[in-house]
This record gives structure tokens, sequence and C-alpha cells, in this order.
């Protein structure tokens, strides 16, 4: 039931952010437009999932409980006003995950997004400037089968050209994993300053217990 509780808590959590980025993003059509689709996704993933994992609670008589951290390379393309100045994104991550039975998890990541700059059309010789992003997510993974999962992740995004600028990020996915290969394809929403942007990703991963 502890297990239970805690699925509840983060519902809770993820919806609460999704009304804040309703309330936040309002006046901007196409914002809202793009951070509707990823948080209504995000909503009916995590509600699926609170069911789920009470479910697991019953039946799992011994949890993995067992810690996890898995290193990754990014890559993705740009879409929404980011893909205005980038065709490509490139990066690293580092996810610490916790095993709370054999079918679900919690995750935490962080790392580094770079939406490398293309060229400005029409001006010879010159690019626009990168966009590099700092994330910070908390997530889910609830695994369908043996080895197929669903994600869902909440968090902040800081953007390291412009120390003003936060988006709130979240994303839904799907991935593969083995004990050692972790392989993720996402939609991730990056809203807030008055513009959204998105991205669409794949990590690669190699992880090992802790």
């Amino acid at each position: 039931m502890q297990i239970w509780h805690t699925g509840k808590v983060f519902v809770s959590v993820v919806l609460i952010n999704i009304y804040n980025t309703y309330l936040f993003t309002k006046k901007n059509t196409t914002m809202r437009k793009l951070t509707k689709l990823a948080a209504a996704a995000l909503t009916g993933a995590a509600l699926l999932i609170g069911s789920n994992v009470k479910a697991q609670a019953v039946k799992t008589t011994t949890p993995a409980s067992s810690w996890r951290l898995g290193v990754g390379l990014e890559a993705g393309i740009p879409t929404g006003s980011a893909h205005t100045i980038s065709n490509f994104e490139l990066g690293g991550t580092a996810r610490l995950q916790y095993d709370a039975s054999s079918d679900f998890a919690w995750t935490l990541t962080s790392g580094y997004y770079s939406m490398i700059g293309k060229a400005v059309p029409n001006v010879s010789g010159s690019n626009y400037a990168s966009l590099g992003i700092v994330p910070v997510k908390l997530g889910i993974k609830a695994f369908l089968g043996s080895d197929i999962y669903f994600g869902a992740e909440a968090g902040a995004g800081f953007e390291a050209n412009n120390g003003s600028n936060t988006k709130l990020i979240l994303s839904p996915g799907l991935g593969w994993a083995s004990k050692s290969v972790d392989i993720g394809a996402r939609y991730e929403n990056f809203s807030g300053q008055g513009n959204s942007y998105g991205l669409i990703g794949l990590r690669v991963a190699y992880g090992f217990a802790l």
C-alpha cells in the first residue's frame, strides 16, 4: 500500500504542474496546443500507472527495491520555435532509477542538451547560436512486458545561454530496457516565458546496479 500511496502523490503533483502550465501559457495559442498535447498524455499515463501500481502492490510479495544508474547519449529533432534556429540536438544524461517493484520504477534524470544552431537563411557563413539546456526531471517507468516500458517525466529545463529562462518540461515516451541497455524515444515539451518548443528525442544508455 505504500507504493500505491506514493503513486497517488505523483499523480497529484503531475496534475498540479499541468494546471499551472495551462494558466501560464493560455495567452499563447501555439504554446497552449503543444502543452495540452504533452499534458494530456502525461495525465492519462499517470492515472493508468497509478491503478497498475496499486494492483502490483497487492500481488507483489517482495518488491525489487533496488537502485540503478544509467549514463546515456541523446540525439533529437527540435520542434516548434526551436526548429527555427536548429535542426538537430545532441546531449548526454545520467539517470538514477529506483525499482519500487519488478514492473514499476521512479527515475531522476539530468544532463545537458545542445540544440545546434543551423545556418541563417540568405546570410553566407552565419549560424544561429546553439541553445543549451540543463534538464532536471522526475519520472516513472512502467513495464508493459518483460522489456518494454512506458515512461513519463516532469521537471525543469534551465537554458544555459540565458540564465533567467527556466522552462517547464513534460515528457511522455516509450522504451526498451535490459539489465544493462536502455533505449528510449520520447517527446519533450518546454514551456515558459511566453514561448514554447519541443524535442523528439532518442536516448541510448548503459546502466548498472548500485
